[in-house]
């Protein structure tokens, strides 16, 4: 009776071929999506490169919120010497990631009234956003101009300062100048500035 006839030890069988193959396809798309994503600048988490400015995340407002803009842009069309509504729909462009509209909206109520700088500081923060950490600088700095104790602008002129122009030294600095001011001064997420300020001197 003559031996059953086997696959040579190196030969695979053609469904294993097949079963491989998918998987190889589907890794690689599952990992094109990974790659794709882990590359695409994130919105709010992270700065926005020099130049480049980030496309508004989808609107994060609440249909009070949204209703109320609509109010806002047709109040600034009747009136467009309303400070307070260019100001109100400057914040809600923010709230909403809409960087280029919040710039709009904020540089029209400090052509009304350019000496306030809680205004210039939310400005630079959307310049920020919109990828021009210079011209952020620039406008907190007006901002600490008009108000030497503004510690919002102060600790968000650090950040730009480390974070998108590499200047660790500038950065040091102006948060130094804030401890001076206020030694509990603290970070949005609570932290102590000046503990920051410590763990980057350590670094």
């Amino acid at each position: 009776m003559s031996q059953p006839e086997h696959a040579p030890v190196n030969a695979i069988k053609k469904e294993t071929v097949i079963l491989v193959a998918l998987c190889c396809l589907v890794i690689g798309f599952l990992g094109g999506i990974v790659f794709s994503v882990y590359k695409a600048p994130s919105v709010t988490g992270g700065p926005a490169p020099a130049g480049q400015p980030q496309a508004a995340a989808p609107s994060k407002l609440t249909a009070e919120q949204s209703q109320r803009l609509l109010a806002l842009e047709l109040e600034v069309q009747k009136n467009p010497g309303n400070v307070d509504a260019w100001t109100n729909l400057g914040h809600l462009y923010f709230d909403s990631d809409a960087f280029a509209k919040a710039i709009g909206a904020y540089k029209k109520s400090l052509e009304l009234q350019p000496n306030n700088a809680d205004v210039l500081t939310d400005l630079g923060v959307m310049y920020r956003k919109a990828g021009d950490p210079q011209q952020a600088i620039a406008t907190f700095d007006k901002a600490i101009q008009l108000n030497s104790r503004h510690e919002t602008a102060r600790f968000n002129k650090g950040v730009v300062l480390l974070y998108d122009l590499n200047d660790k030294a500038g950065a040091v600095k102006s948060w130094q100048e804030l401890v001076n001011l206020n030694p509990m001064a603290t970070a949005p997420n609570g932290q102590l500035v000046k503990e920051i300020l410590a763990e980057l001197l350590a670094k």
